[in-house]
């Protein structure tokens, strides 16, 4: 009879258990679907870790707008700039392996790696390259890889073209094309491409199955999100973009299954198993602030009194309520991810979408408030309402521009004058020309950004691009005039906070 009882006490524990626990999971759904509908977001996945184990992965919504494949805990996203730590791990294997320390100089890997001044460029270790603070300003020389046939060397080659935007390791600028830097130093070392390094020390061994680190691979696979661009009410969907040249930076595709393990193994200290992938120390590097910047008493006081920004190795670094917090966000043509850790409470969040609206961060502030206890903010119209602030402020400078329109103008040099080709240390060559009877502006090694041009005003021609654009739409061109009454040289501006097409100083070399 005891041991009946016993038996029915233990029946009974684990039903409530297993019902807890799928109530949990159906609270997890009911609020993490009401943020997909609010933000308007096609289709998502998340993931989450609490005392070092999974307890949700799942998908909400579509992969595109308009079609009924669902999205699933084996969704692929792009991940983007949460490749950054992957490269950052990747050196710290090689630290802890003895192949390389974290303050070698650049120069060492990469003979050919200049910067603005000789002495930075002498100077300039791996460490670095991963911290962002080389003195380039954030996403400067972004438009040179950006839709470029230009590889990782080539473009790492330009970037002594770039201006000086702060005092070298005396201030944040977040570089992308630092870490196609760091990937090529990987590949120094090792004789492997950093996509190749990657898989045989992480995704394999994490049992990370679905992921990919190229476009390329997409072709092969199935159950893939689209991108979408959001266009006032509507997200449209738009073509996947080959980031391969940048793969370093953001080239890396999962899934939410597949970055639930690589959470656990941060979480973990770098251990898999029994196996010591790298070192704790080096993990305690990486998460160290090597750079920070302030919090102003807004953020202090929404953000559980947060003391300090920053950033460490491929991480940004912070504290929320007290609590040590590692995050990282990545923004993809039509997608962004989100990836936050608590490393001391053993919880991890991750969430991938398929489109551009900046729901992650907030969303994982929400679900760390209910796995920590703490009361309630409503981080939701929060974010709504930041994102409304996002897309007004995008659509303001647009509206700039076209109101400071001069109409009646004629442009003073015809379309046969300035026909020709201009050409930008920086980013290469540009080739003004007439096609099929329409004037059009060729980026000779990006040939994705090639636009037809319309008279604007005076000598300022608009940029219509053939190809649609995920992080810009209008642009103009303006067509300098030398002292002889010939053209000299292209002045852009093309209004958005990612590629700056005010970088290319292009100067006319022939008719």
């Amino acid at each position: 009879m005891k041991k009946n009882i016993k038996f029915l006490y233990g029946f009974l524990l684990l039903f409530a258990q297993f019902s807890f626990a799928n109530a949990q999971e159906t609270d997890w759904k009911t609020m993490i679907e009401s943020w997909r509908v609010a933000y308007n977001t096609p289709g998502m996945s998340v993931g989450i870790i609490r005392n070092g184990e999974v307890v949700f992965v799942d998908g909400f919504g579509v992969l595109e707008e308009g079609k009924a494949q669902k999205a699933d805990r084996n969704t692929l996203y792009s991940i983007a700039s949460n490749t950054k730590a992957f490269i950052s791990a990747s050196i710290a294997t090689l630290v802890k392996e003895g192949k390389m320390n974290w303050d070698d100089r650049v120069q060492k890997y990469l003979p050919y790696f200049e910067l603005y001044d000789p002495c930075v460029s002498e100077m300039m270790t791996v460490r670095d390259l991963l911290c962002h603070r080389s003195g380039l300003g954030t996403f400067s020389g972004d438009v040179v890889w950006y839709r470029s046939n230009y590889t990782a060397e080539e473009v790492v080659k330009r970037v002594a073209e770039l201006p000086q935007a702060f005092e070298f390791r005396n201030g944040f600028g977040y570089s992308n094309v630092m870490y196609l830097a760091a990937g090529e130093v990987i590949l120094a070392v090792t004789g492997k491409s950093w996509a190749e390094y990657v898989k045989e020390k992480f995704l394999v061994p994490l049992d990370m199955n679905r992921t990919i680190t190229s476009t390329n691979d997409i072709a092969s696979t199935s159950n893939v999100a689209t991108p979408h661009k959001p266009e006032g009410e509507l997200s449209n969907p738009i073509p996947w973009v080959d980031w391969d040249n940048m793969g370093a930076a953001g080239g890396i595709i999962s899934s939410a299954e597949d970055m639930v393990k690589w959470m656990r193994f941060q979480l973990n200290s770098g251990i898999n198993d029994k196996d010591t992938m790298f070192a704790k120390t080096q993990q305690l590097t990486m998460w160290t602030p090597h750079v920070n910047y302030p919090v102003s008493d807004r953020a202090r006081e929404v953000y559980g009194g947060r003391n300090f920004n920053g950033y460490g190795l491929g991480w940004g670094t912070t504290e929320y309520h007290g609590k040590q917090m590692v995050s990282h966000t990545g923004g993809y043509d039509g997608m962004y991810s989100a990836v936050t850790l608590l490393p001391t409470e053993k919880m991890g969040v991750v969430i991938l979408t398929n489109s551009m609206d900046g729901i992650g961060t907030l969303l994982s502030y929400e679900i760390i408030d209910k796995l920590l206890e703490l009361p309630q903010q409503d981080w939701k119209d929060r974010g709504l309402n930041q994102d409304k602030g996002h897309w007004a402020g995008r659509a303001a400078r647009i509206n700039e521009r076209t109101d400071a329109r001069i109409t009646g103008t004629k442009p003073s040099m015809d379309v046969a004058t300035i026909s020709g080709l201009y050409r930008c240390p920086l980013f290469g060559d540009i080739r003004i020309l007439e096609e099929k009877g329409k004037l059009t502006i060729d980026f000779v090694n990006s040939p994705e950004l090639k636009a037809r041009l319309s008279h604007w005003h005076n000598d300022t021609y608009q940029l219509e691009w053939i190809e649609e654009q995920a992080w810009f739409e209008f642009g103009t061109v303006q067509i300098q005039m030398d002292n002889n009454g010939q053209p000299s040289g292209l002045l852009f501006d093309v209004p958005n906070d990612d590629i700056f097409f005010e970088e290319i100083k292009a100067v006319r070399v022939t008719p």
